[in-house]
């Protein structure tokens, strides 16, 4: 067991300002980091989850609906910055499709249900310190009547990074808000307390809390879940998917033993000796989507009980204080999850939801998909596939990894709709009027960006070069077509 520095970190967080309830928070996950609790989940420890009810199987909402969007708040995680995609703005202000941002949408999502259904429906953002400005300015220029509500912005606090050779709070002169990082998206619940948003939203009426991430443009206020949740009288709920093959080395939902209450492992929390049976898909069915449902009176009762902090797994980042530069000091950054919530609650349960309400942009990749003409945005601000399954698209990292990368290569998506994937090799540029069926992959060579237009690629690879030298057309005669094979 290391040494702690506990009364240097709470000074500290003191003099930063921030609240008892995100320095419990961080005393909780400091604690061990010292005790040096590993979060081990030996499969002899949980059984399987099997036989959750479904929401294709539930009964469409039958009344109340009015009533309980007004007891209803919508909170979207708005604090990433998309910097894997290479973004260093809130990743909600990049553009979907249409002109339409992520933020446009979401917010536009909560306008149109507030207006069909007559319920003032409440609209957070959880923001952090990087998004906080970004995202105000963008709401102040598109959406300024969200921007007077007084629930719109949730702040997220931050959490001292601990210095991993002495475990006293890292030192960074130079740049002192390095000192500082995100606590991950378990810090929900600290934030909401000792913001007083918690009390606020009980006050005002408000009992259930619809969480999901701002990327997710599938997690929609969904009426049959809400009426589901509401009369399940749960404290907590959550959305899994079933695993398929491409999701065998993510997380999983399982229940613990010990006591019967379900929990998630991810892959950091499983035994070498385990990971058969962790990557067993038929074994361990269902993944949780980040879609979650919360009570919020059953929250605040759960939090009083212990001690204003959930007693949430710790997930232990080991990075450098400044993480652009390797020769600095190795630091921890402590983060929890609010997933991993649903085993300190006495009744949570989870539903099983269809893999179209889980459709995250993380990658370029995903991205690319979405603009494409497999999705189209409809009059009620949702995006919806327009094909039965969505193909899988693979962009090579070298040359669209970053958002500015692809839409130099690909300012304009191809069509997309007859394939079942594609996958890019090379610096392939797409022009207008190119149309992928079936599998179909493309390879290009060149050491510089070669176009291709209006051309159909079906099942198949494909060589794209750049065309040799020609001599000029002769006017009237019909353009080379583009070289491939």
């Amino acid at each position: 067991m290391a040494a702690s520095n506990w009364e240097q970190f709470e000074a500290k967080m003191k003099s930063a300002g921030l609240s008892k309830a995100a320095i419990a928070a961080f005393k909780q996950n400091y604690d061990q980091l010292v005790a040096g609790v590993t979060g081990l989940v030996p499969e002899a420890d949980i059984d399987p989850v099997t036989d959750l009810p479904s929401l294709a199987g539930m009964p469409s909402p039958n009344g109340e609906t009015q009533a309980l969007l007004s007891a209803t708040a919508v909170l979207k995680l708005n604090g990433g910055l998309g910097t894997s995609m290479g973004l260093e703005k809130a990743k909600s202000l990049l553009e979907v499709k249409d002109g339409k941002t992520f933020l446009d949408l979401i917010a536009e999502q909560v306008k149109v249900m507030r207006k069909d259904y007559g319920s003032a429906v409440r609209f957070i953002l959880m923001n952090s310190f990087s998004t906080s400005d970004d995202t105000r300015a963008f709401l102040k220029k598109a959406h300024p009547d969200l921007l007077q509500e007084p629930y719109i912005e949730l702040m997220q606090n931050k959490s001292p990074k601990v210095d991993a050779a002495t475990m006293a709070p890292a030192s960074f002169p130079a740049d002192p808000e390095l000192e500082w990082c995100p606590p991950g998206h378990g810090d929900i619940y600290p934030s909401l307390l000792g913001s007083g948003m918690l009390d606020k939203l009980i006050g005002d009426g408000i009992k259930y809390l619809f969480v999901s991430n701002s990327d997710n443009l599938g997690a929609t206020l969904d009426l049959t879940l809400l009426h589901h949740f509401a009369g399940s009288s749960k404290a907590f709920m959550m959305e899994v998917c079933e695993r398929t093959a491409a999701d065998k080395k993510g997380g999983h939902l399982a229940r613990r033993k010990a006591d019967g209450k379900f929990m998630l492992r991810e892959s950091a929390m499983c035994p070498d000796a385990d990971k058969g049976h962790f990557e067993d898909i038929s074994r361990h069915k269902y993944f949780n989507t980040n879609n979650l449902w919360v009570n919020l009176p059953l929250l605040k009762a759960t939090l009083e009980s212990s001690n204003g902090a959930l007693p949430l797994p710790l997930i232990k980042n080991k990075k450098t204080v400044n993480p652009r530069d390797s020769s600095t000091p190795a630091v921890f950054q402590l983060e929890t999850a609010m997933g991993s919530a649903i085993e300190c609650f006495d009744s949570a349960g989870a539903v099983v939801v269809p893999r179209s309400r889980f459709a995250p942009v993380k990658t370029t990749s995903d991205l690319f998909v979405l603009r494409s003409d497999v999705y189209t945005i409809t009059p009620a601000a949702t995006v919806e596939a327009t094909v039965p399954a969505v193909p899988l698209v693979k962009l090579d990292d070298k040359y669209f990894k970053l958002v500015d990368q692809m839409e130099r290569l690909a300012p304009r998506a191809p069509s997309l709709v007859g394939a079942s994937s594609l996958t890019v090799k090379g610096p392939v540029r797409f022009g207008a009027g190119i149309v992928i069926k079936g599998e179909v992959t493309l390879e290009c060579s060149s050491a510089s960006p070669v176009t291709i237009q209006a051309t159909t690629f079906s099942s198949g690879s494909h060589k794209v070069a750049a065309p040799a030298e020609e001599p000029a057309v002769p006017a009237g005669a019909p353009a080379a077509a583009p070289a491939f094979a």
